[in-house]
């Protein structure tokens, strides 16, 4: 049996690495709900700086759901083909396009369980868009989330993004869930990245002042 963090162990740990990134936040760029649901769309196994530098003409051709949703595949592929995986995201972005147009009236959900009707959106991309776009205290559980709840020992090796989530809310307050998530995402990304997985993972946390 795996021994894992109690929750004040855990909590620390968390206070830890919030303590590092303070003001943390999310690096992608984006302007309305929808802008911010087609960038968290692209994001899917590929860097927010890859995104980041493919939206900019994106969200200033399709500046709504209906331009969007009346482009052809083509011309979306054309426009996120640096990204991995841009075919399959290109058939997702018009076809989330046409549902908003069509069921919405352009407006994003702000439910998560209909964010999660929509093509190519799972668990972590309706908490981003939540979290990001509403200010509804979620947890998006990413590579990173989940890499650093591991090594921590904050739940157990075989542990789902989803049962990542569980465990990270029964332990933060809600008005803590969205700061310390960005604050895991950063860790991950600039202080702990996956290489450093030989390395004593407490190495990597600032002292509590």
């Amino acid at each position: 049996m795996e021994k894992l963090l109690s929750d004040e162990e855990a909590r620390l740990v968390l206070k830890r690495i919030l303590f590092l990134y303070p003001d943390a936040k999310g690096e992608l760029h984006w302007d309305t709900k929808f802008h911010l649901l087609c960038a968290v769309l692209m994001s899917a196994q590929t860097t927010d700086k890859m995104v980041n530098k493919t939206t900019p003409k994106f969200f200033s051709d399709y500046p709504d759901s209906a331009s969007l949703a009346q482009a052809s595949i083509k011309d979306i592929e054309a426009h996120i083909h640096t990204i991995g995986l841009y075919r399959t995201k290109a058939k997702h972005l018009k076809e989330t396009a046409q549902i908003i147009t069509d069921k919405f009236n352009g407006e994003i959900p702000k439910d998560k369980k209909t964010l999660m009707t929509l093509p190519g959106v799972g668990e972590k991309t309706a908490n981003v868009v939540l979290a990001e776009g509403f200010k509804i205290p979620a947890i998006a559980v990413d590579t990173h989330v989940s890499r650093i709840s591991k090594r921590f020992k904050i739940v157990g090796e075989k542990a789902t993004p989803h049962e990542v989530e569980q465990r990270l809310e029964e332990l933060l307050p809600k008005e803590e869930w969205i700061r310390t998530h960005h604050a895991m995402i950063l860790f991950g990304r600039y202080t702990m990245p996956a290489r450093t997985k030989d390395q004593d993972p407490y190495s990597f946390l600032p002292p509590l002042k």
